[in-house]
């Protein structure tokens, strides 16, 4: 059997990261999105990729600064929909590729199921408040 090696760089298409973005969506079971600095990538749900030509503000944002991001975007596939997208790190730090998901802590009705809980639900507020940018 012969095994080929996966590879992501600045210039990986679609074709190339799918496996990497499909992964994810496996092990996590949530709408996963991915591309490299320059090129689009692939939108993934329900175990099908969508997209072979995907791009999302929030990706295009994450690989300008370098930067994870929790926000719930304004446009795109997943306005209104929290998500975390975080860069791929080449190795001298440089963004190459960015990976998002829905951000599955934002889209939960703390109070609903920890409401007997208040302290709890206080306190995990306060975590995410700190974490999710609104625009």
């Amino acid at each position: 059997m012969k095994y080929s090696s996966i590879q992501i760089t600045a210039d990986s298409s679609a074709e190339e990261i799918a496996q990497v973005a499909m992964a994810i969506h496996e092990l996590l079971g949530l709408p996963v999105t991915m591309r490299s600095l320059n090129k689009n990538g692939v939108r993934i749900e329900k175990g099908k990729i969508l997209d072979n030509n995907y791009t999302g503000p929030v990706l295009e944002t994450v690989l300008k600064e370098n930067k994870m991001s929790r926000i719930i975007p304004t446009s795109g596939k997943y306005a209104g929909i929290p998500v975390v997208v975080v860069p791929v790190r080449n190795n001298e730090g440089y963004g190459i590729a960015a990976i998002g998901v829905v951000d599955v802590v934002g889209t939960v009705d703390l109070g609903f199921i920890f409401g007997d809980y208040p302290e709890v639900v206080k306190q995990v507020q306060e975590c995410v408040r700190g974490r999710v940018t609104v625009p």
